[in-house]
């Protein structure tokens, strides 16, 4: 008997509604999405605000005897480059993290970020171009930039809370679309 599709999602404060109303960020949004087009799975939320890949990487290995999931979705690594961490720690946590889903035979899925140009062209690049490389050197699914179409959008200063940092409840939707995409092709039996 085939295990009940479930989807995982560990994350920092952009997954855990930092700042907004319960069951209005993404996450919940992605579940109201998975109901409407009849996919035929739960999603489990197990972000946390501050969490860093170091963070992620203790605690997915509990999350996943927890959960058994067969879809995991690795949004973290923010506050890795927010603190200065090394790329290079960041990178190995992140890549110890896909392994540990893809050993269990679970999809995965990493969503990529962006930094601030004031970090400096360099890291900004290199911590771009890190999510492709990873994703691409481990099989995962890869979302390029979750704020596509928020942090680059015309009005972005309007989709963001007074830090600048989280986005606001309108800017959710934006942010599943970004996902879905991506998701689905993985959901697809």
């Amino acid at each position: 008997m085939a295990m009940p599709t479930k989807v995982l999602v560990v994350g920092d404060s952009l997954s855990a509604e930092y700042g907004l109303a319960r069951g209005s960020g993404w996450v919940a949004l992605l579940e109201q999405r998975v109901q409407r087009e009849r996919v035929g799975a739960t999603v489990v939320n197990a972000s946390i605000s501050g969490d860093t890949s170091s963070g992620g990487r203790t605690r997915l290995p509990t999350l996943l005897g927890q959960h058994k999931p067969t879809h995991v979705i690795i949004e973290l690594g923010s506050n890795d480059a927010l603190r200065g961490l090394p790329l290079a720690m960041t990178r190995e946590n992140l890549t110890a993290m896909l392994r540990a889903v893809r050993d269990t035979g679970a999809q995965v899925l990493l969503v990529g970020m962006r930094m601030p140009p004031n970090y400096g062209k360099q890291y900004t690049q290199e911590f771009e171009a890190m999510y492709a490389s990873l994703a691409k050197a481990e099989g995962a699914g890869l979302v390029p930039f979750m704020l596509a179409g928020v942090a680059d959008a015309a009005n972005a200063s309007s989709l963001f809370q007074d830090d600048g940092m989280h986005p606001t409840a309108q800017a959710q939707a934006t942010i599943v679309d970004n996902i879905w995409p991506v998701l689905r092709g993985q959901l697809r039996p």
